[in-house]
């Protein structure tokens, strides 16, 4: 999960501190015990990329939902020997309409690598304090893995019989570019077992305001594709006691330097646009005037320097590109003969690598070499505001969450949702799951979720997976 909550932050902005305060404590129903239960076992089961085990992970999945009623030819445990323990899941539970298609849930195992050292508790130990369940992953994106997985044995349970087929895929590799994705491989080699007329996914959200109270919910419409390139300068190098010209830091310098000066032009997408003339409605000047200006003419850059004062709108706006790591020389005492920087680029819907590429090494000049690094992932497209989904989505959230508006926003981050994209499957980041102002230490230390706001996203994201497929 890259980028997204921090979108929220602009959303919220569109009405503050509107809908009821979320109590403390969830009042936990049977259905909520059982739940947990499954939470607790996958939160628990270490699934960082090359420490510990998706393949476990989505094998007791597996045990849950033979035990729930699918037989075992519903349910596909799936790996590659080269990869064994990077593993995932697919469930399928038939419809009784053939014309009505098919709906695919789609989650990640792996969590981002926490060392118990740095945290205040055993990171891959589910502990409850003050209303918070904490552990690695409580979030991002085991909260959203473990309601989709219990939304399909409830369903089995209940024996509910869909109208539209419902598919389940549990995939790792999704939070470390370089490992085995394992939604990659299922969309380019079992594309049977996930293939569907759309897909829910992480993305989405809710925020919450520092005392708790709902802010907004948002609809993931769209995301940027995340690549990233390598600048490479290279000289004969030499003895640092006699200088010359030609220095690959100061090359390789010059490149960043026009990178970071260089400002992708402004785009929009039906996404965006929404939500950018619904920003400009609600924010006051200059901000909100000046993104009217922008919406008439992109190429407003007075405009552009108003709105882009604020770092997710400024990204929202457009393609961005920027220098997170740099390596240079060998000695102390020598000329560099070489120096590399790595330029982290999320591209903007439409647009695509090797354009991005031909901009890059138009700015790096001819003595800096640009490449695209391996893997290049897929550009996303974006889906529709279909009112199909749209609709039941924004429906339900008035019934679980009254009053609090519903945004749709396009990641500035990236999901596995890119990889679906051949099969010409839309995604939608799905709201329902709020978060605090401080996105729950995600991908950082000490990571919690608000034991309420589990379990009522939980409620809102069954009744949204029961409402689409019937």
């Amino acid at each position: 999960m890259r980028g997204v909550w921090r979108f929220l932050a602009a959303a919220a902005a569109l009405s503050p501190a509107i809908g009821a305060s979320i109590p403390a404590q969830a009042q936990q129903r049977p259905d909520q015990q059982a739940f947990f239960g499954l939470y607790k076992e996958l939160v628990e089961t270490n699934t960082v990329v090359g420490q510990g085990s998706c393949t476990r992970a989505a094998q007791q999945l597996a045990t849950r939902m033979k035990a729930a009623g699918y037989p075992a030819s519903a349910v596909t445990v799936f790996s590659v020997p080269e990869h064994a323990e990077d593993g995932g899941i697919v469930v399928t539970l038939p419809g009784t309409d053939r014309a009505q298609g098919a709906m695919l849930l789609l989650g990640h195992l792996d969590v981002v690598a926490a060392k118990r050292e740095d945290w205040v508790r055993d990171p891959f130990k589910l502990v409850e304090e003050n209303g918070f369940y904490y552990a690695r992953g409580t979030v991002d994106d085991k909260a959203m893995s473990a309601v989709w997985a219990d939304t399909m044995i409830r369903f089995a349970q209940e024996k509910y019989r869909p109208k539209r087929t419902i598919k389940l895929a549990l995939t790792c590799g999704e939070e470390t570019t370089y490992a085995f994705n394992g939604a990659d491989w299922l969309a380019k080699n079992r594309p049977e077992l996930v293939r569907a007329d759309f897909v829910l996914n992480e993305g989405g959200g809710g925020r919450l305001d520092a005392a708790g109270n709902r802010q907004a919910l948002a609809v993931q419409v769209g995301e940027k594709a995340a690549q990233n390139f390598t600048l490479l300068a290279t000289n004969p190098g030499g003895h640092s006691s006699a200088p010359t010209p030609e220095n690959a830091i100061y090359e390789l310098a010059d490149a960043i330097r026009a990178v970071q000066g260089y400002e992708f032009p402004i785009k929009f997408t039906d996404t965006t646009r929404a939500f950018f003339t619904a920003t400009s409605q609600a924010l006051p000047a200059p901000v909100g005037p000046a993104i009217k200006r922008l919406l008439a003419n992109p190429a407003d850059r007075e405009a552009d320097a108003i709105v882009s004062r604020d770092k997710t709108l400024h990204s929202t706006l457009r393609t961005t590109c920027v220098a997170t790591l740099v390596n240079a020389g060998h000695a102390e005492n020598a000329l560099p003969q070489r120096a590399t920087a790595n330029v982290n680029c999320r591209i903007f819907p439409g647009e695509s690598v090797d354009g991005t590429l031909i901009k890059l090494q138009q700015l790096a000049a001819a003595k800096v070499k640009v490449t695209a690094n391996q893997p290049v992932r897929p550009i996303a497209v974006p889906p529709p505001l279909d009112p199909k989904i749209m609709g039941p989505i924004t429906t339900l959230a008035a019934k679980h969450f009254p009053k609090v508006p519903v945004v749709p926003m396009m990641s500035t981050g990236a999901t596995d949702g890119v990889f679906f994209a051949t099969l010409n499957m839309p995604v939608y980041g799905v709201p329902g799951i709020f978060l605090e102002p401080d996105l729950n230490g995600i991908h950082g230390l000490n990571e919690r979720i608000r034991v309420s706001a589990l379990y009522e996203g939980r409620d809102y994201l069954y009744d949204l997976a029961k409402t689409l497929s019937s």
